[in-house]
């Protein structure tokens, strides 16, 4: 009996121990066949990969498919430096820069679970100066004044999470807006910031007026920043500390943050960009980007749009974990039902009236994320129901949960000049599933 139960004991504790690695080390490893995929076909990714390298059209960088829950491609290309002496490594930490957004919805997501907030509240419940924004109506270019109209509604969690509330970037959009954005010294966030915190960054925002009435139109902007500080509010933490109790610990994403500690310095990859004769050179601060901002004190400013940085199996458990129904390794981060609701066409009308995400039938737009429906079938091999997004630095991940599918891309050049890159990477993995 005393055998038989120290035994039982024996294997309990080997199953704790199994779960615990595995929830730390990350997604495990199966033959491609296992799945349902062919490692012939995926064997043509390393070529593909390695041809635009060989161009010079991108450093490198690290790559990683899973299907049912497990890895059958996770592999690393190129090298970090010019000199080509370090090659990139699976640890290697990337800036997320937009791919933040997707935690910041999550993180919404829990909250409205729980009760804590509505997705159609007026955000001015969570910060008072958005109950005096105005909207754009007249610019003078000579000067840059506007005049401005109230408000027709207000601006909402809903209009904040599909980018349809006139909060806009004003770095990205040279002109009228940039102006606007720049009078109101809302023109340099998205990333970090020497001198604000989260909660001064979306007082200041506010202080913009919007580009247009909320809920009439898609234009991608701040929004995630202001959805960050709403976390802030109704939690009562800091937006670092509450990724990190409610993401990050949970799923075992241990180097992923908004401000890295020293040890993880040597970990994070440079940026690129192109010079006049198109050949990649070294980003540095004069292309407009500090590239060393995930190395920075941390001043309490948490860019929830585009702050974080992270290795690409961090990344890849948390997607799994929303391809899973919101769970990974017996650990719920959330629902299914509100994974539906999130993963919904949340642009019907706008789409409609030429407004919305996209002129492309089937391509629209969630709560935080793009999507695509049954009318886009003809576009790409995705299938109908597939959501994903992208970072400034050329970096990319999708879900497609009809076929059990998830992808992280991970490299570090801006502007990335070959979209196709994409595309083609994506026909491959699809042209692999066998069954």
């Amino acid at each position: 009996m005393k055998r038989q139960l120290f035994s039982l004991l024996f294997l309990l504790t080997i199953a704790v121990l199994t779960f615990a690695q595995s929830a730390k080390g990350g997604l495990a490893q199966a033959a491609p066949a296992e799945v349902g995929m062919s490692a012939k076909r995926l064997a043509l990714l390393d070529a593909h990969i390695q041809k635009y390298i060989g161009e010079g059209t991108m450093p490198g960088g690290v790559f990683l498919i899973a299907r049912k829950g497990k890895t059958v491609y996770y592999k690393n290309f190129g090298h970090t430096g010019l000199d080509k002496k370090d090659a990139y490594q699976k640890d290697n930490i990337f800036r997320l820069a937009s791919m933040t957004k997707a935690v910041t919805t999550v993180s919404i997501m829990q909250l409205f679970e729980q009760g804590k907030l509505g997705l159609d509240d007026p955000i001015f419940y969570y910060i008072p100066g958005f109950a005096k924004t105005q909207v754009l109506d007249t610019f003078n270019p000579a000067d840059s004044s506007y005049t401005t109209v109230p408000l027709e509604r207000p601006v909402t969690i809903r209009h904040l999470l599909t980018h349809s509330s006139g909060i806009s970037y004003g770095a990205f959009n040279p002109g009228k807006i940039q102006a606007i954005y720049e009078k109101n010294n809302a023109n340099q966030f998205g990333l970090s910031h020497p001198t604000m915190t989260t909660a001064q960054m979306a007082e200041q925002i506010a202080k913009a007026p919007l580009i247009y009435q909320p809920g009439t139109q898609y234009m991608y902007g701040l929004n995630m920043e202001i959805l960050g500080r709403i976390v802030e509010v109704v939690s009562g933490m800091p937006l670092n500390q509450y990724f990190k109790k409610n993401v990050f610990d949970p799923l075992g994403m241990d180097d992923t943050r908004f401000y890295l500690a020293k040890d993880k310095h040597d970990r994070i990859v440079p940026i690129y960009t192109y010079n006049k004769e198109k050949q990649m050179i070294m980003a540095d601060k004069s292309s407009g980007i500090d590239p060393d901002y995930p190395m920075f004190a941390d001043n309490n400013h948490y860019a929830g749009g585009g702050g974080l940085s992270g290795t690409t199996m961090d990344y890849a458990k948390f997607i799994q974990a929303l391809c899973n129904g919101g769970s990974y390794n017996g650990v719920r981060i959330l629902g299914r039902k509100t994974i539906d609701v999130m993963t919904s066409d949340q642009l019907i009308r706008q789409n409609e009236n030429g407004k919305g995400f996209s002129q492309k039938p089937g391509l629209t737009y969630g709560l935080g994320f793009s999507l695509k429906t049954a009318a886009g079938q003809a576009i790409n091999p995705k299938s109908p129901g597939t959501y994903e997004w992208g970072g400034a630095f050329n970096t990319k991940f999708f879900i497609d949960p009809a076929e059990e599918l998830t992808f992280v891309g991970m490299t570090q050049i801006i502007p990335f000049v070959r979209p196709d890159f994409w595309d083609k990477l994506y026909a491959i993995i699809y042209g692999a599933i066998e069954e």
